[in-house]
C-alpha cells in the first residue's frame, strides 16, 4: 500500500516537469522554414519561477556548440502576455541558414531554453529570367471572297539583309608620295636649266 502512495508522487512529478518544459517553446516559425522580410516569432515563456528571457539568433551550424556567440533579437523581464513575442527583421542579416533560440532564466540561476534549427533565409531572390517568344502573324486578303475557305497565307523566312556601304571612288585631286617627289626633282630641274641659261646670256652680254 506503500508503494501507491510514492508511484503517485513520482508520475505528479514527472507530468510536472514535463508541462513545465513544454510551457518554453517557439511555435513559429518551425524548423526548417524559408524566410523573408519581417518574420513574427511566436511562442511561449509563462514557466513558473520566471527571472528574465532572451530570444537570439545565431549560424544555424553552431546552434549546437556551447560556445557559439548568440546574437540578441529581444530580451524580456516579465513573459511575453501572448503568443506573438518578437519581430525579426531579416533583411538585416545575409542569407543562409540559421537557429533561433528562446532561453527563459529561472530564479535559481537555472534556464531553459527553446530552439527552432535550419531557418532558410532569403531575401536576395536571384532575377527573373526572361523568355522571348516568336510572333507570327497570318494576313487575310482584304478582298476575300465571302463563304471562300480561309487562306493562310505562308510566313516568310528569308533571313533580313542589310545595306552594305559602297566605297567612295579615289580622290583624282590627291598626290600620292611618288607624284609628290617626281614633281619635286622636274621642278629642280627646270630651275637649274633657266638659271644657267641666264648665266650664259649675261656672259655674253658682258663679253660684247
Amino acid at each position: 500500500m506503500l508503494n501507491l502512495p510514492i508511484a503517485m508522487l513520482k508520475l505528479f512529478l514527472i507530468l510536472a516537469l514535463f508541462f513545465q518544459d513544454a510551457a518554453v517553446s517557439i511555435t513559429s516559425p518551425q524548423s526548417g522554414q524559408t524566410l523573408r522580410g519581417q518574420v513574427e516569432i511566436q511562442g511561449r515563456m509563462d514557466i513558473q519561477d520566471f527571472a528574465s528571457a532572451e530570444l537570439a539568433f545565431t549560424f544555424d551550424a553552431s546552434a549546437s556548440d556551447p560556445a557559439a556567440s548568440w546574437f540578441p533579437i529581444q530580451t524580456y523581464s516579465q513573459p511575453a502576455a501572448d503568443s506573438a513575442i518578437a519581430i525579426w527583421d531579416t533583411t538585416a542579416v545575409t542569407d543562409g541558414d540559421y537557429a533561433l533560440r528562446l532561453r527563459v532564466f529561472l530564479q535559481d540561476g537555472t534556464f531553459q531554453d527553446a530552439l527552432a534549427t535550419g531557418l532558410k533565409v532569403q531575401n536576395e531572390a536571384p532575377p527573373p529570367t526572361a523568355t522571348f517568344t516568336e510572333a507570327v502573324f497570318n494576313f487575310k486578303p482584304l478582298n476575300e471572297t465571302p463563304g471562300a475557305p480561309e487562306s493562310v497565307q505562308p510566313t516568310s523566312t528569308s533571313p533580313i539583309t542589310y545595306a552594305t556601304s559602297t566605297p567612295l571612288p579615289a580622290n583624282p585631286a590627291s598626290l600620292t608620295t611618288t607624284a609628290i617627289f617626281t614633281i619635286f626633282w622636274q621642278s629642280a630641274l627646270i630651275i637649274l636649266v633657266l638659271f644657267a641659261f641666264f648665266s650664259l646670256v649675261l656672259r655674253l652680254r658682258k663679253n660684247r
